[in-house]
């Protein structure tokens, strides 16, 4: 009883922070774009794959998650792992099908993809759990292990309990994808995930490159949260070609706070309240069409849109069928999960 009442006066002083101290960056500047329908229909496949990662090894491993997987039909799973409670759900497989562009809001790092593609994704987890254990105080930005991510400075920091979720499953992703690599000839990968997932994404995302000379990455996140520091966020800005999804006054994209050091890298694209999308340049934009000016604080912030929808796709936290979201009041605030 003790554990989730101090997680909940940590939120509190978290969030009064937020209110209370000055906002030293800005960055609103530069070129707002506003995607056509066929721009942002581009993402649903790898919105599917995202949702698709909450299911079981079981259900993966053979592709039999039913609609979700049957979005994405001609996917050839290579290997799916986890457990879903110590150890998130993971899946890596080869799609021949995934010939779009692409669109990243930062200039030159629009990639077209081949007609096939690596698929690396990772399972989120509910909003009711993850928003716990990023406010709670005891985590703070912390060096990455030098055996997983050798030559990065140590200035390079990141939360510690996604360096560890990321660490668990390092070696059995990484052997997956140089298999599937090498089976389908192909150097073209692609990194997905939802909530939790994104993060264990991105970290991987910086991770593959480093041990697999010519991978040609890129990725995909949906609702994710803060990972690193202000050096690991110039990091992925200058290293991963990342395209960033935030939904409406969603709470977890707003978290860790900025006032434990933590930064969102740039690349991100927000999605309105009459569903269009927006990219919005620089890092952490505080303008009222990006994630931080939407959703202002945890305090104004919502849980229900964390699940989306995502171009008319809703992510939920269980393995879901299509369409499928979680029965949450689409008034509750974050503060109503403790």
């Amino acid at each position: 009883m003790a554990r989730p009442l101090l997680q909940f006066i940590t939120l509190l002083f978290g969030a009064s922070t937020i209110i209370a101290a000055p906002v030293t960056l800005v960055q609103r500047q530069g070129t707002f774009s506003t995607l056509s329908a066929p721009d942002a229909d581009v993402f649903k496949p790898f919105t599917f794959f995202a949702s698709a990662a909450y299911c079981s090894p079981d259900k993966t491993k053979d592709w039999s998650c039913g609609t979700i997987c049957d979005a994405n039909p001609n996917f050839q799973p290579t290997a799916s792992g986890g457990d879903g409670v110590d150890v998130q759900f993971w899946f890596v497989g080869f799609d021949p099908d995934l010939s779009v562009r692409v669109f990243c809001p930062i200039p030159g790092l629009a990639a077209e993809l081949n007609t096939q593609s690596v698929v690396v994704a990772h399972q989120g987890t509910d909003p009711s759990k993850i928003v716990p254990l990023l406010t709670d105080a005891d985590f703070f930005p912390e060096e990455l292990d030098s055996g997983l991510f050798p030559g990065l400075s140590g200035d390079i920091k990141v939360h510690n309990g996604f360096r560890d979720s990321q660490a668990e499953t390092s070696q059995d992703v990484l052997a997956a994808v140089q298999q599937t690599m090498q089976t389908h000839n192909t150097s073209k990968v692609m990194v997905v995930g939802h909530s939790l997932g994104g993060a264990i994404g991105l970290l991987n995302a910086v991770f593959l490159p480093l041990h697999i000379p010519g991978i040609d990455l890129e990725m995909i996140g949906y609702g994710m949260p803060r990972v690193g520091n202000q050096e690991f966020a110039d990091y992925v800005d200058a290293n991963v070609k990342l395209t960033r999804i935030t939904n409406k006054k969603d709470v977890v994209p707003i978290i860790p706070g900025r006032f434990l050091g933590f930064h969102h890298p740039s690349s991100e694209i927000h999605i309105q309240d009459d569903g269009s999308f927006v990219s919005c340049p620089g890092q952490d934009n505080t303008d009222s069409r990006c994630s931080v000016g939407d959703a202002k604080n945890v305090l104004t912030a919502k849980v229900s849109d964390h699940h989306g929808p995502y171009a008319g796709i809703s992510i939920d936290s269980n393995c879901p069928s299509l369409g499928q979201i979680d029965s949450v009041d689409e008034d509750q605030e974050v503060r109503t999960q403790f």
